[in-house]
């Protein structure tokens, strides 16, 4: 049996300058953390025939073809793995909460049938075939941070070029501002889970269309990434935490359906508790509130007074790992 072990993620600045409908004509900018709260991936080879998949679902079919879940079918379609195979998803968090559980289960399973195969392959190429997979083959409205950090793991610089070609480089941080942002940075579930497709859907059509409400918002909020990655590797967490604030005006005025009266009063609450700023994390809608807190006591307090449960995180900086491998080397 292989198990792959991947990633999920939060965004540091940049986030929606990843799409193709922006980056294609004035190329994407997007720092992402990779955090220790993982989807996984369970592939075994079957006696019998037929194929069976469970997810938030359970399908047994003859033949991958039939398999209903996009993802699974198409991942499993492109490698010819054959149709005796069983096949399981699990996620420490559930998917439709910002945390780019897709990008990470396509990766998670695309490393899967390469070690069922005995194929390595590199994180560049292991990312750029799930972005195959989500966005030409299954034309979906979706970036390419989630995939690419769900590879590499760390905390990444990512520049998305016109051609469809990504530079993946670390940011350059002591190892102070690290722990910095890992003691500093605290997450809260708004209580809302929402499918990311809707707002999205939004932000690519009105960016082929030339919008330029749209495009300005985009623009700045390239260039707060770019800010926030000067501010982080000079140790100015405080700025940082400005650019944030920043980064959530801009990024509720793109699209309709980014924020609600509960979240804007969670975030409101927040940055009067502690808080030097704040966003939502992914699309928007639902999912987590990130701060970067001054006093994180305080704002745990009031968030528990707000019925907000935290998840607390570490960095993860391994990326997508096999950890059938792994326990096995272990055990040597």
């Amino acid at each position: 049996m292989i198990i792959t072990r991947t990633p999920l993620r939060i965004s540091i600045g940049g986030g929606g300058t990843d799409l193709p409908s922006y980056y294609a004509e004035h190329g994407g900018f997007v720092i992402s953390a990779a955090i220790s709260k993982h989807v996984f991936i369970a592939l075994n080879r079957k006696w019998q025939s037929g194929c069976v998949v469970k997810y938030a679902s359970f399908e047994s079919v003859e033949h991958v073809n039939e398999i209903r879940h996009p993802i699974f079918r198409e991942a499993l379609l492109r490698h010819g793995v054959g149709d005796s195979l069983e096949l399981a998803s699990f996620a420490d968090v559930p998917a439709g909460t910002g945390l780019g559980s897709s990008g990470s289960f396509t990766v998670g399973l695309l490393h899967a049938i390469r070690a069922h195969r005995g194929v390595s392959i590199s994180p560049a190429l292991l990312a750029k075939e799930a972005c195959e997979i989500e966005i030409e083959t299954l034309g979906q409205a979706v970036g390419k941070q989630d995939q690419y950090i769900a590879a590499f793991g760390g905390l990444q610089c990512m520049e998305f070029h016109a051609d469809g070609s990504v530079k993946v480089e670390p940011l350059a941080l002591s190892h102070r501002t690290r722990m910095q942002l890992q003691d500093r940075l605290l997450m809260f579930f708004t209580g809302f889970a929402r499918n990311a497709a809707e707002v999205l859907t939004d932000q690519k059509t009105r960016s082929l269309q030339g919008d330029r409400s749209m495009l300005d918002n985009l623009h700045f909020t390239k260039q707060l990434g770019l800010s926030a990655r000067d501010m982080l590797e000079q140790g100015k967490t405080h700025c940082y935490a400005e650019l944030l604030r920043e980064h959530w005006e801009h990024k509720r005025a793109r699209s309709p359906g980014t924020s609600n009266d509960r979240i804007n009063h969670l975030h409101q609450v927040g940055m009067e508790n502690g808080a030097l700023g704040g966003k939502l994390v992914g699309a928007g809608g639902g999912g987590f509130l990130l701060f970067f807190a001054e006093e994180p006591a305080r704002l745990r307090r009031a968030m528990a007074a707000e019925g907000l449960e935290e998840l607390k995180f570490e960095f993860d900086l391994e990326g997508s790992v096999n950890v059938t491998q792994e326990q096995v080397a272990c055990s040597v």
